[in-house]
């Protein structure tokens, strides 16, 4: 139990705060970027699946 609260107490590890930050990095980008991103995957997944056919 002991190493579990030094653990939690160790200040060498990410912060939550700077997770949080990178998470709503990601998101904004994922958001802003959303239509070019669905475009890319279904252009990969029409290439996977039209070369699957020829194998």
């Amino acid at each position: 139990m002991n190493q579990i609260k030094a653990f939690l107490k160790e200040e060498d590890a990410i912060g939550v705060v700077e997770v949080i930050l990178i998470l709503v990095v990601l998101i904004g980008l994922v958001v802003i970027f959303k239509k070019q991103l669905t475009t890319l995957v279904n252009s990969l997944f029409s290439k996977i699946i039209s070369q699957s056919n020829s194998i």
